[in-house]
């Protein structure tokens, strides 16, 4: 294997990998603790914690994730970029679906949630019923993509040289 191999395959997969397991992982974090933690938070009033010092730091981590995970991903498939994206040669089509997938939650990440989570964490100017507006925006986008995160983790374990059973040729 010469270095190009080397830094295409070894590093741009572990690149990849380890960039996925944060953007998912603070998906899933942001799903499953950090909305019920804030409304706990707001009813006794120490939300401000988390609205002021966690949840901009999460959102800066995962936003920067889910384009890290992107581009890894994308240099992962190389030359074979566009048989992934446009389906043009079968045995790219298990990852082309999980590429597609990804693609529409990065597009998620930066046009629905963060402009929306700015409006709801004060950064941007908004009235309450902006605010009202966003959080539902943010709050579908994110369910959004968690739901689609599991068929994406799928597809893309799934191309694997060992879990390509499930995509006969």
């Amino acid at each position: 294997m010469d270095w190009g191999d080397f830094i295409q395959h070894g590093l741009m997969r572990w690149l990849h990998i380890l960039a996925g397991v944060m953007w998912i992982g603070l998906l899933y974090y942001f799903n499953f603790v950090q909305v019920a933690a804030l409304k706990a938070a707001q009813a006794d009033n120490t939300a401000a914690g988390i609205s002021k010092h966690v949840a901009p730091r999460a959102l800066l981590f995962f936003r920067w994730g889910a384009v890290v995970t992107w581009l890894a991903g994308a240099g992962l498939l190389g030359g074979h970029f566009l048989d992934a994206f446009l389906f043009l040669n079968r045995g790219f089509v298990g990852i082309g679906v999980g590429a597609w997938l990804g693609t529409i939650m990065l597009f998620n990440v930066w046009v629905l949630i963060w402009p929306n989570q700015k409006k709801i964490l004060g950064m941007v100017q908004a009235s309450d019923e902006e605010k009202a507006k966003a959080r539902r925006v943010a709050f579908l986008a994110s369910r959004t993509n968690t739901m689609l995160s599991i068929p994406m983790l799928f597809f893309m374990s799934a191309s694997s040289a060992l879990h390509f059973a499930f995509f006969p040729g």
